[in-house]
Formats: C-alpha cells, sequence, structure tokens
C-alpha cells in the first residue's frame, strides 16, 4: 500500500505472525546495510523509567503495573490486558500513537539511505504506519508457527493455539502484502528469497 513519503526514505513494514521468522529476515536484511527499526524495541523504550509513557501507564492503570525497581511490570500488565478488550484498547491507545512518533523520528532522521525496515508485527491488527511504501508479509503455514512456538516457548499445543487466536488471521496478513517471503525450508532458503527481495525493493526505489 504505497504512500507518499515527503522527505523521508522509502518505508518497507515487515510483519508476519509469531514465530514466522520476522527476526530472521530483519537480521539479514541489516547485514545487507538496510536500516531496521524494530516497534517492538520501541514499544519498551515508550514506557521506560521516567518517560512520559510509563506515566500515563500508571495513571490509566495504577501503580500495581509497577515493579519494586519503579520499572514497568510487563508480566503483570499482560496479565491485566489478557481476556480484557476495553483495557488492551485503553493501553493500546497509550502506546501506540508514541511508539509511531518515536519510528517516524527514526525514520526521518535516516539519510542517503535508499529505503528502511520497520518491523511491525501486529501491523493488521494495529494499522500502525499504514502508509508505507511497501509491506513485507513473512508466511508460514499455521501447524509450522506452532510446532515453532512449542519448541521455542516449551508451549503445549492448546497454548501455542491461543496465542496464534489472538493474533489477525494468516489470510488477513497475506491480504496486506504486496510482497510474500515464504519461510517453511531451510535457513539458506530464506535468505535466498530476502537477497531476491532486497533487489527487487533497490530497484523499485532507486
Amino acid at each position: 500500500m504505497p504512500g507518499a513519503a515527503g522527505t523521508r526514505p522509502p518505508v518497507v513494514v515487515l510483519t508476519g505472525g509469531i514465530a514466522s521468522g520476522k527476526s530472521a529476515v530483519s537480521e539479514h536484511l541489516a547485514r545487507r546495510g538496510v536500516p531496521v527499526i524494530d516497534t517492538d524495541l520501541l514499544a519498551r523504550e515508550v514506557v521506560a523509567q521516567g518517560t512520559p509513557g510509563l506515566a500515563a501507564v500508571v495513571d490509566a492503570f495504577g501503580a500495581q503495573v509497577l515493579a519494586a525497581d519503579g520499572s514497568l511490570d510487563r508480566a503483570r500488565m499482560r496479565q491485566l490486558v489478557f481476556g480484557d478488550e476495553e483495557a488492551r484498547r485503553r493501553l493500546e491507545s497509550l502506546l501506540h500513537p508514541r511508539i509511531e512518533a518515536a519510528a517516524r523520528q527514526r525514520i526521518q532522521s535516516l539519510e542517503d539511505v535508499p529505503y528502511c525496515l520497520l518491523v511491525v508485527p501486529l501491523l493488521v491488527e494495529t494499522g500502525l504506519f499504514s502508509d508505507a511504501d511497501c509491506v513485507v508479509v513473512v508466511d508460514v503455514p499455521e501447524r509450522v508457527q506452532i510446532d515453532r512456538l512449542i519448541q521455542r516457548d516449551d508451549l503445549d499445543e492448546s497454548g501455542a493455539r491461543r496465542i496464534l487466536d489472538s493474533q489477525a488471521s494468516r489470510e488477513q496478513r497475506l491480504a496486506w502484502a504486496d510482497e510474500v517471503i515464504e519461510n517453511d525450508a531451510s535457513l539458506e532458503r530464506l535468505q535466498a528469497s530476502v537477497d531476491s527481495l532486497h533487489e527487487r525493493l533497490l530497484a523499485r526505489f532507486r
């Protein structure tokens, strides 16, 4: 979904379901010299100790969300919003504008790059950075996601499925895609696909 780039470099959003391989894709592109901005990392930065973001979360949910050292107790925060749609939306209304503003500031500061990669795991669910110049979806079959989650996070089948059910469906993500990277084979095959994508993006934005 192309958007007007203005003075910023072209923005390629990378998304995909949990355990799809987004990190492997972004790390390979970073090795190719592509600037990578990860909204998961920005989400931590905007609620770091002493930030207005953390103060806003405490105002909304109370001091119960703070750990003993004054930082955000992420486990407690997840408990409060899991299964509570209203609480989740309240938290998102506090965090998402801050995350997007931080991402735009980082992007705006880049110079002389053909494009930058913005990793937005929950793009479909949040709509963050909807004016991206290209959306890349890392796609894997649901069975592969479940098997990877079970192995990676020591979950059982039902626990893995609950996580998948809380995210957008595979079909919903693919509907947003300008480019699709299949990641159901070897790492070498994935990296070859990413190299090919990189060349296409360079040609597109040159």
